[in-house]
């Protein structure tokens, strides 16, 4: 599907974000979600950079945050409609929340969101 403008893109994210249960957004730890347009190498839809809450010893000092990251031009590109790119984007926030907390791709997919 042709892209759909920024602002409506981040408003699919913030819907998505709000759909996730409140425990888990209080449980989320020094961790950001960001929206770029597209990856600078090759096409991927979404990328986790950090360290799993399950792998880390301590944080402290000048930790950086963990990064999720939607890439709106790649996750227009993979879908056909609207309604399938909000779908598609709910996953991708789920997906990438659950692996800040650990879980990986395996679980995720005995789970239904893989």
């Amino acid at each position: 599907m042709n892209p759909i403008a920024e602002h409506e893109f981040e408003k699919l994210v913030a819907e998505s974000i709000d759909t996730l249960p409140d425990v888990f957004v209080e449980l989320l730890d020094n961790v950001v979600i960001l929206i770029e347009h597209a990856h600078p190498e090759g096409d991927p839809l979404w990328l986790y950079a950090g360290t799993p809450q399950t792998e880390r010893l301590y944080y402290g000092d000048l930790e950086l945050p963990d990064r999720i990251t939607l890439y709106r031009l790649a996750l227009c590109d993979h879908v056909g409609d609207l309604e399938t790119l909000a779908e598609e984007v709910l996953i991708t926030v789920v997906h990438e929340v659950a692996h800040h907390f650990g879980i990986d791709d395996e679980r995720l997919h005995e789970l239904g969101w893989g």
